[in-house]
């Protein structure tokens, strides 16, 4: 991220986020049990394997900042962060039996308090209903697919009941879901004079459900969708597919898929198709191994014609507790890239959570103590801001960041106010 950041320390965090970190809500606990004695485990599932390492990084990263500024407890509970792995050196990204492992690892774990995960909204319909099973709370930090918490437009038949086995919500995100992002994205093709826009979709939970949201917001906006095709991500080239797109008669182009997903070539090939057409993409192109050409990205040549939604902004626009976390994670860890800040603050959600459900770690929380902590969430300052998390396990925020590429850097263009 294009930020201009000051070195700061974790001491000045901690007490940047002591004003902020506590929601105005209560939950006591109750329900099922959790582990004994005073350690308490919190695990991560994420891909570091892959295009998506980067930004699976910089959440761990940004989690573990906001452990040590708690000091690595809950009142008299010390708390452990194992961090796993959801995805394989075969697959190059998530898998889905890598998923399903890290799942039952932390099921099988009766210290086991809360889980942070996944990345890919893929992975999280497969770990969702067995930790749900489990009653485990479940926080993502960068999920946006619709239907894992509604069956609003872009979720499928069953969407989101069938996560739900129990018939309870276990699992909530900090980050806005898709129905947002595609009113963002579809703001932006209006501003840029986009009449006629072509869809590629790479057929996961996440790019096909944003898809089919894109194209149910562009309807009202008087955007007409050329087409919305599904693109197989193990194809050598799209040049036919381009062409194809090329002749439609679009002026623009959106790709609602995840740079693993053979991103850098669709790109390409679409480019080299449509001269003249701008292209969009979401938050799931947001590694530097899909914008930085020295790391197999784009060439530079399409920086200019490139529009990216995330939902991370330039430090500046965020609170002083967030300011304070950009400066304290570019001492430590160098210049965070897109869901650092979102890794941070899901660790600080569900410490909160668990100092809620514990009587501020003065009695033993449980599992289902903590899931009723972080649904009463309401009015929570963080460092992204104030929010409350709703009765689906949906943030309250709503703002996404437009990102431009300049000469392979990503760099922040404006916030786009979304309220899809």
């Amino acid at each position: 991220m294009k930020a201009r950041l000051t070195i700061g320390a974790c001491a000045a965090l901690a007490l940047a986020i002591a004003g902020c970190g506590s929601s105005s809500s209560s939950s006591s606990s109750g329900g099922s049990g959790s582990g004994s004695g005073s350690n308490l485990t919190i695990y991560s599932s994420l891909p570091l394997q892959g295009a998506s390492r980067p930004n699976a990084t910089a959440i761990e990263n940004g989690a573990t900042l906001a452990l040590k500024a708690a000091g690595g407890k809950v009142g008299k509970y010390t708390i452990t962060y194992k961090m796993l792995d959801d995805s394989t050196a075969q697959a190059g990204k998530w898998d889905a039996g890598q998923t399903t492992n890290n799942a039952h690892a932390a099921i099988n774990d009766s210290s086991t308090i809360g889980y942070l995960g996944e990345f890919n909204s893929g992975a999280s319909a497969i770990s969702i209903p067995l930790l749900n099973q489990a009653d485990i709370a479940q926080i993502s930090p960068a999920n946006t697919g619709v239907g894992l918490t509604s069956n609003a437009g872009g979720s499928t038949p069953g969407e989101p009941q069938k996560y739900y086995p129990t018939g309870k919500r276990t699992y909530a995100r900090v980050v806005p879901k898709d129905t947002i992002q595609a009113a963002a994205q579809v703001a932006l093709w209006k501003a840029n004079g986009c009449t006629k826009v072509y869809i590629f979709n790479d057929q996961e939970v996440y790019g096909a459900g944003l898809a089919q949201n894109a194209v149910l917001a562009a309807k009202p906006a008087g955007v007409t969708i050329a087409a919305n095709v599904a693109y197989d991500p193990k194809a050598a080239n799209y040049r036919s597919e381009a062409a194809t797109a090329a002749s439609s008669g679009a002026n623009c182009v959106f790709e609602a898929n995840i740079d693993n997903n053979n991103a850098v070539q669709l790109t390409k090939d679409i480019a080299s198709a449509m001269p003249n057409a701008k292209i969009f993409a979401p938050d799931g192109d947001t590694d530097p191994t899909f914008f930085d050409p020295n790391k197999g990205g784009i060439p530079t040549s399409i920086d200019p014609r490139m529009y990216i939604t995330v939902a991370t902004l330039d430090p500046s626009a965020y609170p002083p507790a967030g300011q304070a976390f950009f400066k304290t994670y570019q001492a430590k860890y160098g210049t965070p890239v897109a869901y650092a800040i979102y890794g941070y603050e899901a660790m600080a959600l569900m410490l909160d959570a668990i100092k809620r459900a514990s009587n501020n770690g003065t009695t033993a929380p449980t599992k289902s103590g903590v899931i009723s902590a972080i649904f009463a969430t309401k009015n929570r300052h963080s460092v992204l801001g104030t929010y409350s998390i709703n009765a689906s396990g949906d943030t309250t925020l709503t703002d996404y960041g437009l990102w431009k590429i300049d000469n392979g850097k990503f760099v922040f263009s404006k916030v786009i106010h979304s309220n899809g």
